[in-house]
């Protein structure tokens, strides 16, 4: 699947996309550059899906947990920038998370691509010459 996000405008639009064509998946890896969009868009996936808590990078706590005030669901936003090691992963209890049936967006997989369930959808994101951004998503079966 292809987004394309054309502005700030429209990001909202681009996540209820998303939302749709998430399916049963729980586990979403983001990839991109620093600056890509990563935590605007899983921001507004967030709004999307009625979370109305501040929602912002889990830079320095690793991970934010968020609960949707419309149906109650669950949503861990992960930001693995800042680690140094797998040990630290292993320590926060990463596998309590991933596979809790939960939704999990996670900025900066490929520091712990080898603990990634193997039905992770990655999701990349990439700023166009233009200013806007393209999301695509791939699956391990469409790998």
């Amino acid at each position: 699947m292809e987004i394309k996000i054309s502005s700030l405008d429209n990001i909202h639009k681009a996540a209820r996309q998303f939302i749709a064509a998430m399916e049963d998946n729980t586990v979403f890896a983001f990839y991109g550059k620093m600056g890509a969009g990563k935590t605007t868009f899983i921001k507004a996936v967030c709004e999307e899906l009625g979370v109305t808590d501040v929602i912002n990078s889990p830079t320095f706590a690793i991970v934010n947990e968020y609960r949707s005030d419309t149906t109650g669901e669950l949503i861990y936003h992960f930001d693995f920038y800042r680690i140094k090691k797998l040990d630290e992963v292993y320590d926060m209890g990463y596998e309590d998370y991933f596979y809790s049936g939960a939704l999990c967006f996670i900025e900066w997989p490929e520091l712990i691509e080898e603990l990634l369930p193997g039905d992770a959808v990655t999701v990349r994101i990439e700023e166009q010459p233009d200013g806007s951004r393209t999301i695509t998503t791939e699956t391990d079966d469409e790998a």
